[in-house]
């Protein structure tokens, strides 16, 4: 009887041990299923999000640069926050994606520099943000005209200016971006950038020597 009591506790041991094995293996596999997906959101967010190259917006260059015009004399404040361009990517879907690319979080861009996050927002304000783009990381938003097939050394009026300050051709390099106003035909340049300045939205003239490049918005004819 005893023996008999003492086989049904060894199975019943073995029982438990197989259950609890098959129950972490299991929650390991969804743990590894929930990595996946997180590790999928930021490769997804990392990379630059191709669009259609020959797609069109009903936008003209002329009426982005009379709306980035419009925002001249737009300053931050002594934290070098306030400005409805941060606030207005703090917000923004895209913010949520480049915080799993770049960390940080959402109420870090409210001070964050906006150059890029002023040129996002009139993209999205004229309604050319497809063809404009939209990141809080000049880099990134330089690589991802590139991945579009928009990228040049041509300064077109309404073209997105990149610039590094070492004169450095590379992507990598880029300190500062704004929108293209004219070629004055001089080895210069005249732009319309935020976050310039004293942390203004300015009208400048820049020497070309400082462009690493140039992305094309397929704006509307």
């Amino acid at each position: 009887m005893a023996i008999s009591r003492l086989i049904r506790a060894r199975k019943l041991d073995a029982a438990k041990l197989a259950l609890g094995a098959t129950l972490a293996a299991s929650a390991f596999g969804a743990t590894a299923a929930v990595d996946a997906q997180a590790d999928s959101a930021r490769q997804n967010a990392a990379a630059p999000a191709v669009s259609n190259r020959d797609a069109r917006v009903n936008v003209t260059a002329q009426q982005v640069l009379d709306l980035a015009r419009a925002q001249v004399g737009t300053s931050e404040n002594a934290s070098g926050g306030g400005t409805k361009f941060q606030q207005w990517y703090a917000g923004s879907a895209r913010a949520g994606e480049t915080v799993l690319r770049d960390g940080g979080s959402r109420a870090a861009y409210l001070n964050a520099p906006w150059c890029s996050m002023f040129v996002s927002w009139v993209g999205e304000e004229s309604g050319a943000r497809t063809q404009v783009g939209w990141d809080a990381y000049t880099v990134a938003h330089a690589k991802w005209f590139a991945a579009n097939q928009r990228w040049g050394t041509e300064p077109k009026p309404g073209a997105v200016v990149f610039f590094s300050w070492s004169g450095s051709k590379s992507l990598s390099a880029i300190n500062h971006v704004g929108f293209v106003v004219k070629d004055n035909g001089d080895g210069t340049i005249s732009t319309i950038e935020g976050n310039t300045g004293n942390g203004k939205v300015e009208e400048r003239v820049r020497p070309a020597s400082q462009v690493v490049g140039y992305g094309y918005p397929n704006y509307a004819a």
